[in-house]
């Protein structure tokens, strides 16, 4: 496909017509002083660089997006914004309060960033093992051979509970928690398992609803605790939280594509997987803590970026909690998608050239998930000049946490129609 060279050309026609870029912005974070491994200092942009990169970007998006998208975006290239944009309202219903930079989104499945990082953390300080068993922190878990690892890389053969609970016989005027889910597993072994622990990569949200738990169990905090000390506050990720039922009336809102909010519903209390609210700033500042060593060892992070799922041949594959391409050329792609409900999420990470791309949407916009074509104006990806397959493609069908129960029964295919509002990817 040439979408993306043409789209670059003419952001190169904007440039030499002297279109002036949004004003850049560097992204400082705070030291840890409990780590001092800090890499050098980037070299900062010059001016023909940056608006080079914001003008380009700049012409991308509004071609990509044009109306109807509901959200915040974000280009950074050496820690320095080089184009934000903030679209749409809070309250998209009543078209009132403009969304802005503070504007936390529900970052649906990028939210398993930060429960895999928060479990290399507790490995990184000698507080567990990812090679241990799960049932050496949940007890009675009825599995094993599963381990945490297992759970991270989704390769434990655990189903997923998005499918399993609503089939359950689950009141669902009550809402579910991560304990309702492990009792779930326990009571009921032969209907959560598919495949053997460790058999093969099967995208699970229950994995990361479990992983919570074990976060909760080995540091004697909550998760929302939890995360909030180890990550938002040392990062001063001051617009980011963990959603709970206390947090309704200031959460924003998701939506239908016709503008009607999405109501809360049974499975919108269980954390891990997803519920982290977040703002493009302070994910630029947790991709940058990520990158600095402020946090975590080479080793570590060479771990979390590992890929560990090769049972098809192919780009795409999957590390602990990250997703990533794999390309030809020798390229890794960094990344994590997001779905639940209306809320459409990107995470992009270009290790290489120290580059992100974020896109965070309430409104149920598909189109953000190919935000990943403007990885070619920083390095060779190729994602403007091939194509997806359907499996890849984040606006097909498979709206189940990018895994889709099967369709063997009249009740897996009754499922599939009325699961479009719940999602998680």
């Amino acid at each position: 496909m040439k979408t993306i060279i043409s789209l670059l050309l003419s952001a190169s026609l904007l440039f030499a017509c002297g279109q002036q870029p949004q004003q850049k912005a560097a992204v400082e974070v705070k030291p840890d002083t409990a780590n001092t491994n800090v890499s050098p200092a980037l070299a900062q942009l010059s001016a023909t660089e940056a608006k080079h990169y914001a003008n380009s970007s700049a012409h991308f998006f509004d071609s990509l997006l044009g109306r109807g998208f509901n959200g915040s975006i974000l280009v950074a290239k050496n820690n320095e914004i080089v184009y934000e944009k903030y679209t749409g309202f809070k309250k998209l219903e009543h078209r009132q309060d403009s969304v802005d930079a503070h504007t936390p989104f529900h970052l649906a499945s990028v939210s398993k960033t930060f429960t895999a990082m928060a479990v290399l953390k507790l490995w990184q300080d000698g507080k567990l093992n990812i090679n241990d068993e799960v049932s050496k922190y949940l007890v009675n878990f009825p599995f094993p051979g599963t381990t945490i690892k297992l759970l991270l890389s989704h390769r434990s053969g655990l189903l997923n509970y998005v499918h399993f609970m609503d089939r359950s016989g689950w009141n669902k005027k009550n809402f579910l928690t991560n304990s309702d889910v492990l009792q779930y597993i326990i009571d009921h072994p032969t209907q959560v398992h598919g495949a053997p622990p460790g058999k093969h990569f099967e995208y699970s949200n229950t994995n990361y609803a479990l992983l919570a738990l074990i976060i909760e169990k080995v540091s004697g905090q909550s998760y929302a605790d939890y995360i909030t000390k180890t990550f938002f506050q040392p990062l001063q990720m001051k617009d980011s939280y963990v959603f709970n039922l206390t947090d309704t009336a200031i959460a924003e809102k998701s939506y239908k594509r016709n503008g009607r909010p999405f109501r809360l519903e049974f499975l919108d209390q269980v954390y891990g997987d997803k519920n982290i609210f977040s703002t493009t700033h302070d994910l630029l500042k947790w991709d940058i803590a990520l990158r600095s060593g402020k946090l975590f060892t080479p080793e570590v992070l060479d771990s979390a970026y590992m890929p560990y799922s090769f049972e098809r041949p192919g780009k795409r594959n999957y590390g602990l909690g990250w997703r990533m391409l794999l390309m030809p050329n020798g390229k890794k792609l960094i990344y994590h998608n997001g779905w639940w409900h209306g809320n459409r999420t990107v995470f992009i990470r270009m290790l290489d050239e120290n580059a992100t791309i974020i896109a965070l949407s309430n409104n149920d916009c598909s189109k953000v998930y190919a935000s990943k074509k403007l990885c070619d104006l920083f390095g060779d990806y190729k994602q403007g000049r091939e194509t997806f397959d359907d499996s890849e493609n984040e606006t097909t069908p498979a709206k189940y946490g990018e895994n889709p129960p099967p369709k063997t029964t009249r009740t897996h295919h009754y499922t599939h129609r009325r699961k479009k509002k719940r999602i998680v990817a």
